[in-house]
């Protein structure tokens, strides 16, 4: 049978049709993608008489076979839908261009990677759509452009000065449809914007705030959500606009009709990001008045409005920490009394024999239901009280973590609430279950570690925590939720130490491994166990959290960590090979740059095994492998002992392009220069300071990866200290690299006390000679560079005391010194000698040396 005639009669059933997301690679195997495609897209534009929610009509089922086949075949699903977008808009019907706009937001999220690489030409196709003189189009380009602002970060944000403008014209538009996905794609393009908006804030908010007094009900709503997106980017910035948008929540917040009560949900929710945004000094005074709301609307019995009012104090207990103890015995309650709701499920079981449905997959939806076991064949939730439900145990655990000792009188129910739901049915609850069980320990520990019975108190509450935590890692179907389980592990590993998860490890270890084979029960795909590798995308949102449990054992257990690295090895280097995505293979090469920097020595047996890897890496197309390979080659350097020496000369020339123009990553460069300070460190016989050391320091200070300060910063001080001839002969750029280090407000004190031993034993060295040098320095530069230099700053404070008394200021006559000592020091007897004669003792004490 011909390829498009097999892929019509398979499509008969649109429901059977949804094979695909468990037999995706038999699509592959009878290169049925293409075919099935073809028919698909087009149906996108199909006309219909069916009611507009009828789920049933051909665009929506269309739409969403094709968001399925995106997510499990993205990589043969992209090129064919990009094509159908590029032909059809430019088509005469507006239908097609209509279509062309909804087929790119209906794979965003499957083809995430992909259109990533393929930015440029999506944007131009979907805001030309939104200019487009047709509403059907204009409102599908504006529903395409909140898909890609919610899957395609953080990337989408660099083309931020092409897409706001369209945003903002768009917000005009004659169609009320067009002006809702409009603030739609505005709240979701924002949410992960920073600074990026401030250009734009003044008309975003000009026509926000006009719209939110203007428009209809609807519109108020997600003109909220979009200001509320705005707030949380612009923070200290939106304080102009605060007063008023606050105003108008009060007048939302007081709503009692039934018609206004969502709008009242979203006003609430409002109230609580704008006072994160504005801080806590401000809106502490003003906030028992929206508190007062937001307590008195839980007795209208809407749960959408209940469900954000507990996000709403989630934020006011975030910004006040201590200050919120005040109200928890005011919210505390509203928020148990949501987690023990009748939710209203109803779960049917399906009693039928197992093979009825083999070749049939009637009653299964593309939602979540899809996960479930095939014996359950309905679920019915009151989804309004589940989000509610969500919501409040969300709310109990960041009661806990920020008003800690005074949760006391709440921790024993909060703690019966969060075992339960970290079983409970639906994964949302379950994720805020195993999220807030992490910070109710944090609460528990507060409370009980300076009692006598504390301890046992705390272990044993460790004790049910950890259980859940890797019963979940083992039994969770939900990724997310496991990898929450993971990250919680690793963090109370941190937090707690070794000794506190040791009776855990043989299970912990038990449980990684099965994750890191891809066997746990939310790694397992029904009925298609055979997926090639070149098929497989990242999975992004469990498998670095797993990896993440690796580095934290690492930092706990130190070199004791060898014999468990040793079995989690050869799994974690699966997703090592070429075939596999780029990001797995960072994912890797990061994993093991952390493990030996905390393991140290042991490292050394995987030298072998793993430097090609990284040598490869650091000439990958893709910034953050350049960036991870450049770290870890630094750690295998750092801590490989002998067996890393053969590779020095192989690792110089790798690394030497990431210090040129040709690199456009800073943070790339700054790793590249801490894996060059690191070799230095370990084997500084192996590397040719002469050499290395000009091209190091041409890309200081450090710009972006300042956590690579300690290591880079080091290094040169300590050449400095020694007083090592190739370091010496650099001296000019040192003094300029070092002023710009002591005036960042990003360096740590401890690099800043470096620096300045490191200079003052450059002013024991050369004296006068650094006139010149010191005052071609601007003066904040010159200022915060003596202010870190021990030598400098005590004697010219006991100059200045001797010369001009206690209250004077010292920073004129550090300047003075810096700008022109000897005129400054001139002719002023102290205690029988000169001030020269007392410079020259201290700063030349070993006699005048020359760095020319």
């Amino acid at each position: 049978m011909p390829d498009i005639l097999l892929a019509s009669s398979m499509l008969g059933d649109t429901n059977n049709f949804l094979a695909c997301k468990y037999k995706s690679s038999s699509l592959k195997k009878y290169k049925l993608v293409g075919p099935i495609l073809q028919i698909m897209c087009p149906l996108l534009a199909e006309s219909t008489n069916r009611d507009e929610d009828d789920d049933l009509a051909p665009d929506r089922a269309a739409a969403e076979v094709i968001d399925t086949m995106a997510l499990n075949l993205p990589k043969q699903v992209f090129p064919p839908v990009f094509e159908f977008a590029s032909l059809s808009s430019q088509n005469a019907n507006p239908k097609f261009r209509e279509a062309s706009v909804t087929a790119l937001g209906v794979i965003s999220e499957g083809c995430l990677e992909l259109m990533k690489d393929k930015l440029e030409p999506v944007l131009h196709i979907t805001l030309g759509a939104l200019r487009d003189p047709e509403q059907m189009v204009r409102g599908a380009a504006s529903f395409a452009l909140g898909q890609f602002a919610e899957h395609l970060q953080p990337e989408i944000v660099s083309h931020h000065e092409s897409v706001l403008p369209c945003i903002l014209n768009a917000l005009e538009d004659i169609s009320d449809e067009v002006k809702e996905k409009s603030y739609y794609a505005l709240a979701a393009f924002c949410e992960n914007m920073g600074e990026e908006i401030l250009p734009f804030l003044d008309p975003l908010m000009g026509k926000l705030l006009g719209a939110l007094q203007s428009s209809p009900r609807n519109l108020q709503e997600t003109c909220m959500s979009a200001i509320g997106s705005v707030a949380s980017a612009a923070e200290q910035a939106f304080v102009p606009y605060a007063e008023r948008v606050l105003e108008l929540m009060k007048i939302f917040m007081v709503l009692t009709n039934d018609e206004d009560l969502r709008s009242r949900a979203r006003a609430t929710e409002l109230a609580g990001i704008v006072a994160m945004s504005v801080g806590r000094a401000r809106m502490e005074p003003i906030l028992p008045a929206f508190v007062e709301a937001a307590i008195s609307g839980f007795g209208l019995e809407f749960s959408e409005l209940r469900e954000y009012t507990h996000g709403f104090f989630s934020n006011v207990a975030e910004l006040l920490e201590d200050g919120f103890t005040q109200y928890l015995p005011h919210v505390v309650p509203l928020a148990f009394s949501s987690c023990n709701l009748d939710d209203g499920s109803a779960v049917d079981i399906d009693d039928s024999d197992e093979d009825e449905n083999v070749n049939g997959f009637g009653g299964v939806s593309s939602d979540d239901e899809a996960h479930d076991e095939p014996r359950v064949r309905n679920i019915s939730v009151r989804t309004g009280v589940l989000d509610e439900k969500a919501a409040a145990t969300q709310a109990l655990g960041l009661f806990a973590l920020h008003t800690k000792s005074s949760y006391a009188p709440y921790i024993e129910e909060t703690l019966k609430i969060l075992i339960r739901h970290s079983t409970y049915f639906h994964e949302d609850v379950r994720l805020q279950a195993i999220i807030s069980l992490k910070y109710i320990l944090t609460a528990i520990r507060e409370v009980f570690q300076n009692h006598s019975e504390g301890i046992t108190k705390i272990k044993e509450v460790l004790d049910t925590v950890m259980n859940i935590y890797i019963k979940t890692m083992s039994e969770d179907d939900d990724k997310e939720v496991v990898a929450q389980a993971c990250m919680s592990i690793a963090d109370i590993t941190n937090d707690f130490g070794y000794m506190a998860v040791e009776p855990y490890m043989p299970r912990l270890v038990e449980a990684t491994l099965v994750l890191l084979r891809e066997e746990s029960s939310c790694q397992l795909i029904e009925s298609d166990s055979e997926i090639d590798d070149d098929d497989k995308e990242h999975d992004e949102v469990l498998m670095d959290a797993v990896s993440d449990l690796l580095p934290a054992f690492a930092k706990a257990m130190g070199a004791q960590f060898a014999p468990i690295f040793s079995k989690l090895f050869e799994p974690l280097m699966k997703f090592a090979k070429q075939s596999r995505p780029p990001q797995d293979r960072t994912m890797v090469v990061a994993t093991l740059a952390e493990v030996a920097q905390h393991m140290g020595a042991p490292i050394a047996g995987y030298v072998d095994a793993v430097m090609h890897l990284v040598l490869k890496e650091l000439g990958s197309p893709e910034a953050t492998n350049r960036r991870n390979a450049a770290f870890c080659v630094g750690e295998l350097c750092k801590n490989g002992g002998n067996s890393v020496l053969k590779y020095f000369a192989d690792v110089l020339p790798r690394l030497y392009p990431l210090f040129g123009e040709s690199e456009p990553d800073n943070a790339v460069r700054d790793n590249a220069a801490g894996a060059v300070a690191r070799m230095i460190m370990a084997h500084p016989e192996s590397i040719p300071l002469n050499q290395v050391l000009p091209v190091l320091l041409q890309v200081l200070p450090l710009k972006e990866d300042y956590e690579e300060s300690t290591s880079v910063y080091g290094c040169i001080c300590n050449l400095v200290l020694s007083s090592n001839a190739q370091i010496l002969s650099l001296v000019p750029q040192l003094v300029n690299i070092f002023a710009q280090v002591a005036v960042s407000p990003v360096e740590t004190p401890e690099v800043k006390v470096q620096i300045g031993r490191a200079f003052s034993h450059l002013i024991s060295l050369y004296g006068h000679q650094m006139q010149p040098l010191l005052g071609n320095l601007p003066p904040a530069h010159a200022n915060a560079l003596a202010a870190i230099a021990p030598k400098i700053v005590d004697f010219l404070y006991n100059f200045n005391v001797i010369c001009y008394g206690e209250s004077s200021s010292v920073l004129p006559v550090l300047w003075v010194y810096f700008g022109s000592l000897s005129a400054a020091v001139s002719g002023f007897p102290v205690w029988g000698c000169s001030i020269p004669s007392i410079l020259s003792n201290l700063l030349v004490p070993d006699g005048d040396q020359s760095f020319q």
